[in-house]
């Protein structure tokens, strides 16, 4: 398999209350396609590039179904496994004024999360890849996830392939574990080149809690001290003002330096699921084309923002559409 990037993680069944609702207040749910490492193939492909999904679905209608939808946007879904068993889900309840968002997860003894590590052969895999992006989300669904996904980048370390590592921490998750997920993450992250990280992420793995109340200088400094393959670091920096009402920025630190990008302030936000990885996304195609630093953060952080307007968990803006983002173009498009 010859691909720009292969994404391992789970992917998932998204079920949402209507608009306004919360879970239940009435007997229908809105349905999508979602999974963060899901999210950044999808990204990656509509931009261009070749970009394959490692994972694991029910052998059944259902699963069938969700492998289409990902192969839809032009993901190359060879490597996704059917085996017998349940899909993962998450359910949704978006917020509204001063309610927040909830998210429940049923994921557990999904087929992903019962996958044998020894079910992916990686070299195969990645072979003629150029990155591999995870997260930490696979690790945190059990111990099978945590260690396919050190094998992942262990093997891609092994054959030159770059390492992205999304920490994308979910406490709900590590708590049915009766972890707080600091030594696996760890562990996961002696591996990566790239990290999509804050002070908060780097605070948890490196069991030093002063680091997420200090500076992001000062975090990302002991992160490049304690991890000597990491070469860059990217996290945004969100403020919520109202549910609908975000302002966002973003950081990309390298052990040269750092760079801040501008501030987006966003009214009438429609989805904020997945934007994260759209940000993910947009620095992966910045790297990917040898673009410069700020330009790679510029396009990352559109491409964060433009995520906000797409309701559903993937990002189907292309590069003229992430571009128009950062000019400011509102004008119709005819």
């Amino acid at each position: 398999m010859e691909n720009d990037i292969v994404c391992f993680g789970e992917l998932l069944l998204r079920l949402s209350a209507p608009g306004g609702q919360v879970m239940l207040q009435s007997p229908h749910l809105d349905t999508c396609i979602g999974g963060a490492e899901a999210n950044v193939a999808v990204s990656l492909a509509r931009l261009g590039h070749r970009a394959a999904l490692v994972s694991s679905l029910p052998d059944n209608a259902l699963g069938q179904s969700i492998r289409d939808g990902v192969r839809a946007h032009g993901v190359d879904t060879r490597a996704i496994r059917f085996a017998p068993g349940r899909v993962g889900l998450y359910f949704l309840t978006s917020g509204a004024v001063l309610r927040p968002a909830e998210i429940i997860y049923d994921r557990e003894c999904s087929v992903f999360a019962a996958t044998e590590p020894a079910a992916y052969h990686w070299p195969a895999l990645l072979e003629g890849a150029g990155w591999l992006h995870v997260s930490g989300i696979s690790a945190a669904t059990g111990e099978r996830g945590a260690q396919t996904t050190l094998d992942a980048m262990r093997a891609a370390r092994a054959l030159g392939v770059k390492v992205s590592f999304d920490g994308n921490y979910r406490a709900a998750l590590w708590a049915r574990r009766g972890s707080d997920g600091a030594d696996v993450l760890c562990e996961l992250m002696r591996h990566a080149d790239l990290a999509f990280a804050d002070q908060r992420d780097f605070a948890l793995v490196l069991r030093r809690p002063g680091l997420g109340q200090g500076s992001r200088t000062e975090a990302m400094a002991a992160a490049f001290a304690a991890f000597p393959h990491l070469a860059s670091i990217a996290a945004t920096s969100r403020s919520q003002l109202a549910n609908e009402r975000h302002d966002l920025s973003a950081t990309l630190c390298t052990r040269s330096g750092s760079i801040q990008a501008r501030t987006y302030e966003m009214h009438g936000i429609v989805d904020r699921i997945g934007t994260g990885d759209a940000f993910a996304a947009g620095i992966l195609h910045g790297l990917l084309h040898g673009w410069d630093d700020d330009r790679t953060l510029g396009f990352g952080l559109a491409a964060a923002v433009a995520k906000h307007s797409i309701a559903g968990d993937f990002n189907l803006a292309n590069e003229a559409q992430i571009d128009a983002v950062s000019n400011c173009a509102l004008d119709v498009r005819r």
